[in-house]
């Protein structure tokens, strides 16, 4: 329900009444607006969460959570369409992207609803003890009351990362949307409402991250944070939570490098790094925007790769046959575009793209952009740029891909693609990023861990893992005897 908060269940206005406008990429207009939460809203949410937390979520069982979590997930699927075109709408991005986010989201409840059900720890783990005198359990139960502050790149799949995990391991949750693209969580909030989800287990409040968002993390019924965005905010997260101690997850930025050795089958090849650099406008935190290329093959590779890029159609989302739509707001469309006018100032040369479209002349669209002879001290090489901006550079020897590739302060994510398999494999080992892929690109597998290395933040996501970020561990050791210790008893004379 859009122009509405969603607290403890009900559609609630901001207390300040301000909104925010949604403004479509594609054409500039604007279509609805939000509300504007403070920090009186942000409490509100806060303690609707804490009060379902307190008052009996926590001792819900698995059984309930896994039954909710199938509910949302039909519910999900039922409203595939319309998810889908307020999705593209919203965020820019081709309909049928939105559509495959739309699916992934409902595959993701449905493994949360098998992990919850299924997750040992609510049973205990016995320890085996080189001792007969005790008994050690490991238990985990749920963290709490949790802030979940997701991104404009990615909305339906990143709310449903966060929220059916949390969900899963019995906490609470805030959701705060980027103030961008927050429609699809107010969606998600009323398939919730209707999939019979209790008061107060999940909520959603919209808002800018400088109010709403700082006093989510700020506020001190908020046991956890986790946060997926820039490495900036991320780093501005962190030292707010530093007072009380919360718990903070952060998935951020990436400057991921994609090596192209010489024993390729080029068109394949050409295809995954077009699909890398150029899927969602580029807008991927995992993008593999740094081309790291053979030098004996870099002739043939880059005309292929030229012809490519430009082959790509770029329009709006829900126009038929659109492969990249419009980058997501105007603040943005000028950061990344200052960065194509410091490459060609700073001396990279550009191969294709940097500029409109042809036949466009509204909206947020750049045309897939391809520098080559770049060198590592170029800002287009080592900063994120966040949209379609691909930078390439050539090596010799297998030593000189992996220095460049690590030559970074990120730490995301990493592609290689070779023939061979025992190189691949060595080259993959020897690289410093929290996700790797091996002759593909872009693959996300919700079942395996998802998170950064270095600047790129700490913490995973998806699978069990994801479940694990919201539970505490607890240590339960029982004295077996019937004696006590007698460490004071003193010797009888």
């Amino acid at each position: 329900m859009s122009g509405k908060l969603f607290i403890r269940n009900e559609w609630v206005d901001a207390v300040s009444g301000r909104t925010i406008p949604c403004i479509n990429p594609a054409d500039e207009t604007e279509f609805e607006r939000v509300p504007a939460a403070g920090p009186e809203d942000v409490g509100r949410a806060v303690n609707a969460a804490r009060a379902a937390f307190d008052g009996g979520w926590k001792r819900s069982s698995p059984e309930l959570r896994g039954k909710l979590l199938r509910e949302l997930a039909r519910n999900i699927r039922a409203a595939r369409e319309r998810l889908g075109q307020l999705e593209t709408r919203d965020n820019g991005k081709p309909l049928p992207e939105a559509l495959f986010d739309v699916d992934t989201a409902a595959q993701i409840f449905e493994m949360y609803a098998e992990l919850a059900e299924q997750f040992d720890g609510w049973h205990g783990t016995n320890l085996t003890l080189p001792v007969d005198y005790l008994q050690t359990t490991v238990k985990y139960q749920p963290l709490g009351v949790v802030a979940l502050i997701t991104p404009w790149n990615f909305p339906i799949e990143q709310f449903t990362w966060k929220v059916a995990a949390a969900i899963a391991a019995g906490c609470t949750c805030v959701v705060k949307p980027s103030e961008i693209t927050s429609l699809t969580a107010l969606a998600l909030a009323e398939l919730a409402q209707k999939s019979g989800f209790p008061p107060g287990i999940l909520n959603v409040i919209t808002g800018y991250g400088s109010e709403a968002g700082e006093a989510l993390v700020n506020h001190p019924g908020v046991d956890k944070i986790s946060f997926t965005g820039s490495t900036a905010t991320g780093r501005r997260i962190m030292s707010l939570a530093a007072p009380t101690l919360k718990r903070v997850s952060l998935e951020l930025g990436g400057k991921s490098p994609v090596i192209v050795f010489d024993d390729v089958k080029i068109d394949r090849a050409v295809e995954w790094v077009m699909f890398g650099a150029f899927v969602n406008q580029g807008q991927v935190c995992t993008s593999t925007s740094r081309l790291l290329l053979h030098e004996t093959i870099a002739p043939a590779f880059l005309e292929k790769l030229k012809k490519g890029a430009r082959s790509i159609v770029v329009g709006d989302g829900r126009t038929p046959g659109v492969q990249m739509g419009p980058l997501v707001g105007a603040e943005h469309y000028r950061k990344v575009t200052d960065y194509v006018a410091a490459g060609v100032r700073e001396g990279a040369e550009l191969l294709t793209g940097g500029g409109m479209p042809s036949g466009l002349n509204r909206g947020y669209f750049l045309e897939p952009t391809i520098f080559t002879n770049v060198e590592p001290h170029m800002s287009v090489w080592r900063d994120e740029i966040f949209g379609p901006v691909l930078s390439v550079k050539t090596f010799r020897t297998e030593e000189e891909a992996i220095a460049l590739a690590n030559d970074t302060d990120y730490g995301l994510a990493a592609t290689v693609l070779s023939e061979d398999t025992d190189r691949a494999e060595r080259v993959i080992d020897q690289i410093d990023a929290g996700i790797t892929w091996q002759n593909c690109n872009q693959m996300v597998v919700m079942q395996a861990p998802w998170g950064g290395m270095k600047k790129s933040g700490f913490g995973r996501e998806l699978g069990r893992w994801g479940m694990e970020a919201f539970l505490e561990i607890k240590q339960r050791t029982r004295w077996l005897p019937d004696a006590g210790l007698g460490w004071y008893q003193q010797p009888v004379p």
